[in-house]
């Protein structure tokens, strides 16, 4: 018994010494495009990974619950039936009030109503309230009637008999109760003017504040989390902890008689390293952050965001949260693209057999969209006769395709020993890849003729509105200009997108794909912008300051273009910013955003290496497999459930917040188990 407790101490000292140090940041992520910078060294220990993290994750889950029962509803929030001043009662949704017309006028009324949101639409009905009556006694008693009223944005009301009375413009809050009321400012006076005024009757709730409690809620997690990694950093914790771990470990080894040698693995092993690359190439772990932050947003966006407006996508012009996360997922996957197909041309890989992997990973990525991220699967197998055939995961195969190919065909094994001589060095990054740029520039060209020269029936050329009643309702059926055209003529009305964000203000009746099939030439150029970024990395390979200049140029040069092309404004500029078009100027836009994003995370992360990147990187390592978990099980639970009241914004909040929380601890699970799905 002594000799194996001896033969124990000694087995666990050479596995102390054989103990890989370091990260295992060289595994492979999941989509295939790795983010990988070759340098000639990596660093050991590097990116140690925080062992209280685990119990933070979990303790997410409980936050993300806990946010609900902490105050994140109000007691009043979606009650089914508000009572009305008049006695009577009228169900409400969210982001709705009750407005109460009280008509002391001769003449009956018409209220319409118009959002602001709304860029020049037709004001639309809301009903109609009778004239003063003569009541009890003779006396006379205004005409009322009750409306419920949209709180997302302010409103003008408009109150006509035969001709405009007057327009009331106001911002009401939700679950209010209003009550306007109209007299004539000379009674004496037949034709005098009209006089309103609005009277809060019951005052409205503040539906933010569940963002408010959940923000406060992860914020006590997050210094939960450092205080924690904190102690763990005292030299008394650390001993106390490496005596706990490797008496644990001597029990272990006792207990199995000894175990296997061989399960310890070097620090240069294949555990830590990509197959088939060298094994001095380090991973850009602002990347998998970049990523994974886009992915946690994404997948909490699509869940439903709480249902607050400003999660979900914009109607048509401009940019919510929603709109910001799938543009930079493609950007990240063209960085992905130049630094995993560098270290390949750099062994000398045959292009013929990287263009065949490329046409794999596109087609496998279509596939998936069409065949398993499919919304009418319950209505069977296929659906073919509603098949939704454009979509995201159909969009970044067709990116990935496109920009791989160029890369393939264009790309340079060394390119930071290229050009280093000439007079335009300062610029290689860019005239080293000439062919390319000339492509992207034409496939712009074939958009911008295309969006702005093609003949569209029944529509202005040109034409990048919403249809319905947008541009005062003279066409209602011209939605999305050229790209609806041409995907109705391409896929059939059924086979493309049924409900556009615009649906609801602009009242629209024509499908629109928001990944339709012209968007898709910006969508390769937003790819090929961050194909750009992957260059910077390679060419100025340890070179922190010039990588990072450079980033700050880009993001002013496209911050700049987009200013241009916008004149500023949301509306009225030459191309508006349209996520539903993903026009010129929406890409340059998300473009300047994402290289600031990706200087900063890169600062952060893998410079000064304040932030590990815990939690993002988890979920940026397993992107594919987390995007489409996550739509295939968005119905079951324990990601949705049957909510107490669901017309309230907290209970939405904390059931999605606690969806995604419960992705971001699956991808940490997956990716201690070293499970990574490739494609």
């Amino acid at each position: 018994m002594l000799g194996r407790e001896r033969r124990a101490a000694e087995e666990q000292e050479r596995r102390q010494q054989r103990r890989p140090r370091g990260d295992e940041s060289g595994l492979q992520r999941s989509s295939g495009a790795l983010g990988r910078l070759p340098s000639n060294r990596a660093k050991a220990g590097e990116l140690m990974e925080p062992a209280g993290l685990s119990l933070g994750l979990v303790a997410a889950l409980m936050v993300a619950l806990s946010v609900l029962v902490v105050g994140g509803v109000d007691p009043r929030a979606g009650t089914a039936a508000a009572e009305l001043p008049d006695g009577k009662h009228h169900k409400l949704e969210m982001d709705q009030a009750v407005l109460s017309v009280y008509n002391e006028l001769s003449n009956e009324l018409t209220v319409s109503w118009l959002s602001d949101h709304c860029y020049q639409c037709k004001f639309q009905n809301l009903g109609k309230v009778p004239s003063e009556k003569l009541g009890e006694h003779q006396q006379k008693q205004p005409g009322n009637s009750t409306f419920a009223i949209s709180t997302k944005h302010p409103i003008t009301i408009q109150l006509n008999m035969t001709v405009e009375v007057c327009r009331v413009h106001e911002s009401f809050g939700e679950l209010g109760h209003y009550s306007l009321w109209l007299t004539k400012a000379n009674l004496s006076d037949a034709n005098g003017s009209v006089t309103y005024k609005i009277i809060i009757d019951k005052e409205p709730i503040n539906n933010n504040l569940p963002i408010l409690y959940a923000f406060l809620a992860y914020l006590g997690l997050a210094i939960f989390v450092c205080l924690g990694q904190f102690l763990q950093g005292l030299s008394p914790v650390k001993n106390l902890l490496s005596r706990l771990s490797n008496q644990v470990e001597m029990e272990r080894l006792i207990n199995s008689e000894l175990g296997s040698p061989i399960h310890a693995a070097d620090s240069t092993g294949p555990s830590n390293l990509v197959p088939g690359h060298n094994a001095g190439s380090r991973r850009l772990r602002s990347l998998d952050t970049l990523r994974g932050f886009a992915l946690v947003i994404m997948i909490f966006v699509n869940y439903g965001g709480g249902r607050y407006w400003f999660f979900k996508h914009e109607s048509w012009n401009g940019l919510t949260i929603a709109d910001l996360v799938f543009p930079w997922f493609v950007f990240i996957m063209g960085t992905s693209i130049a630094l995993s197909l560098n270290s390949a041309l750099q062994v000398h890989r045959s292009k013929w057999k990287l263009l065949v992997k490329v046409a794999w990973r596109t087609a496998a990525l279509i596939l998936l969209g069409i065949f398993i991220i499919n919304p009418n699967y319950c209505k069977g197998p296929l659906s073919w006769d509603t098949l939704r055939i454009p979509g995201v995961l159909q969009r970044l195969g067709l990116t990935y395709g496109v920009v791989a190919v160029l890369e393939v065909l264009c790309g340079k094994g060394y390119p930071e020993s290229l050009g280093l001589d000439n007079w335009w060095s300062p610029a290689r990054d860019v005239l080293l890849y000439w062919p390319q740029w000339i492509v992207i520039l034409l496939l712009e060209c074939v958009w911008l003729c295309l969006t702005f020269l093609l003949p569209v029936p029944g529509c202005p050329r040109g034409y990048l509105g919403p249809g319905g009643i947008g541009d005062f309702g003279q066409f209602a059926n011209c939605t999305g200009g050229a790209a609806g055209y041409i995907d109705r003529l391409v896929f059939g009305e059924k086979h493309i997108y049924q409900h556009p964000s615009c649906t609801i203000l602009y009242k629209t009746t024509v499908p629109f794909d928001p990944e339709n099939l012209l968007g898709l030439i910006n969508s390769i150029v937003m790819a090929f912008l961050g194909l750009q970024a992957g260059k910077i990395f390679l060419i100025y390979k340890g070179q922190n300051k010039q990588i990072v200049l450079r980033f700050l140029f880009w993001s002013i040069l496209l911050g700049v273009i987009s200013a241009i092309l916008t004149k500023c404004s949301k509306d009225h500029g030459f191309i508006p910013v349209n996520k539903n078009l993903w026009s010129f100027s929406y890409v340059t836009t998300l473009s300047s955003f994402a290289y600031m994003l990706l200087l900063l995370i890169y600062s952060v992360v893998d410079i000064k290496k304040y932030w590990t990147g815990t939690p993002f990187y988890y979920p940026g390592m397993n992107s594919i497999l987390v995007y489409v978990g996550h739509e295939v099980f968005e119905h079951y639970f324990p990601f949705r459930w049957k909510m107490f009241n669901d017309r309230s914004h907290g209970e939405h909040l904390a059931q999605n917040l606690l969806a995604t929380t419960i992705w971001v601890f699956i991808s940490y699970v997956l990716y201690k188990k070293k499970i990574f799905w490739k494609i």
